[in-house]
């Protein structure tokens, strides 16, 4: 007779092989919903030839095929556009030039003050905390990108092949 390698009781019949943590163990019955089961007791021959291609069993858990693992979504799946390079010293300048602490600061935004202080340090804020600071401190922290700006026409218009087809057609 062998021991449970978890609770230390004698195993009536045979161990069911499990893995916890990352340790395979011969375990009871009771202790074998611990861990993920790798082996039942009475496996067939054929799943043992298998043993490089184990099976694993997680109670509560369907052996059917899982659905494809999403993406974890991070600060830049939050953000409305590039934040600039040196925003960390660009919010500690326009919180001083302001006479703020970063305490006060916190307080006026209704965050934390570590908070303040990790952004201040380099932690790029999520775009609802840019936001706050934005307009508390009346700063801009994402970049404008070309398409953003616009430029005055200048000069005669030159028609494109496009406006001459349609002169063209007119007449």
């Amino acid at each position: 007779m062998t021991e449970c390698e978890v609770c230390g009781e004698t195993i009536r019949g045979k161990p069911v092989l499990v893995q916890i943590g990352g340790a395979k163990m011969h375990v009871c019955a009771k202790c074998s919903k611990l861990g993920t089961v790798l082996e039942r007791p009475g496996a067939d021959a054929r799943a043992k030839q298998q043993a490089g291609k184990i099976r694993t069993v997680r109670p509560g858990v369907s052996s059917g095929t899982s659905a494809p693992k999403r993406r974890a979504r991070d600060v830049f799946d939050m953000m409305d556009g590039d934040i600039v390079d040196d925003f960390s010293s660009i919010i500690r300048e326009g919180r001083e030039a302001l006479g703020l602490s970063q305490k006060e600061l916190a307080m006026n935004i209704k965050e934390k003050e570590g908070l303040i202080k990790k952004i201040e340090k380099g932690m790029i804020p999520e775009d609802g905390v840019r936001k706050k600071i934005e307009g508390a401190l009346n700063i801009r922290l994402i970049e404008s990108s070309d398409t953003d700006v616009r430029s005055e026409k200048s000069g005669p218009v030159t028609p494109t092949l496009g406006d001459m087809m349609k002169l063209k057609r007119s007449k």
